[in-house]
């Protein structure tokens, strides 16, 4: 019943005013400047709610998983963190093996940490995840930092040594620094590794792990990972604005 008032109220509203544009050039001046004072003040509220309406939809939408996939992809992914709002949003003086969210974990050897990590929500024209990370270093007194990301079991389903991993990613960073990405693959007693370099002088950062150059036993996988090694991060903000995952088999590139 409301929502048929309110559609017939925004109808009554609707042919009231355009009826005053149609009577406008017949009006006489004070009715006219009357009548103007009122659709000024309907502006206004018009105008600010289309601004703040405008602004939410151009965002990029809560739980997205949409990205780029080639022809041939047969895994793809992108972590919680990147899509969804985490119920606790940013993390100060982060501790190792600090959790933000599911599955993303700090780990470091300062003596005092002056870390931060914040989930963010993207707002630029460019970006597709609706989320990003920020990681602020300040003072760095240990010898390694890094982000470790678990993927889920169905980066394990099916995986064999034909297939490629690319990884994708979005980078800003107030001061030059390197970034370096490991892959990791339990199988049995054995991990195996892959190390990258990320290649942050590209706009388009893509990293991929040719497991044919691994001796990756296919009946016994049982973790994947993948490990974000910052190097000289010392007084530095450094976002994440994307990070998603695919899988191709090598005969697909």
């Amino acid at each position: 019943m409301g929502h048929r008032l309110n559609w017939l109220l925004f109808r009554r509203s609707l042919h009231h005013w355009r009826s005053e544009a149609d009577m406008a050039t017949k009006r006489s001046l004070p009715e006219l400047r009357r009548i103007r004072d009122k659709a000024r003040l309907l502006r206004q509220q018009l105008d600010r709610f289309l601004f703040t309406a405008d602004t939410r939809l151009a965002l990029p939408q809560t739980g997205t998983n949409a990205f780029a996939r080639p022809h041939g992809t047969d895994w793809s992914w992108r972590p919680a963190l990147w899509r969804s709002p985490l119920e606790i949003r940013g993390i100060s003086s982060v501790s190792t093996k600090a959790q933000l969210g599911d599955g993303v974990q700090i780990f470091h050897d300062c003596s005092t940490s002056e870390l931060t990590l914040r989930q963010l929500r993207n707002r630029r024209a460019a970006d597709i995840a609706p989320f990003g990370l920020r990681l602020d270093v300040f003072k760095f007194d240990g010898s390694f930092l890094s982000l470790a990301i678990d993927l889920p079991e169905t980066a394990l389903t099916g995986l064999t040594k034909e297939h490629i991993l690319r990884v994708n990613s979005i980078v800003e960073f107030e001061k030059p620094l390197q970034i370096f990405i490991r892959l990791n693959i339990k199988h049995g007693p054995n991990t195996e590794q892959l190390v990258r370099e990320l290649p942050l002088d590209d706009e388009d950062i893509k990293v991929e792990f040719d497991l044919a150059y691994t001796s990756l036993n296919e009946n016994r996988l049982e973790k994947i990972w993948v490990d974000l090694i910052f190097e000289a991060a010392e007084m530095n903000e450094i976002i994440l604005r994307d990070l998603t995952f695919l899988r191709q088999p090598r005969a697909a590139f």
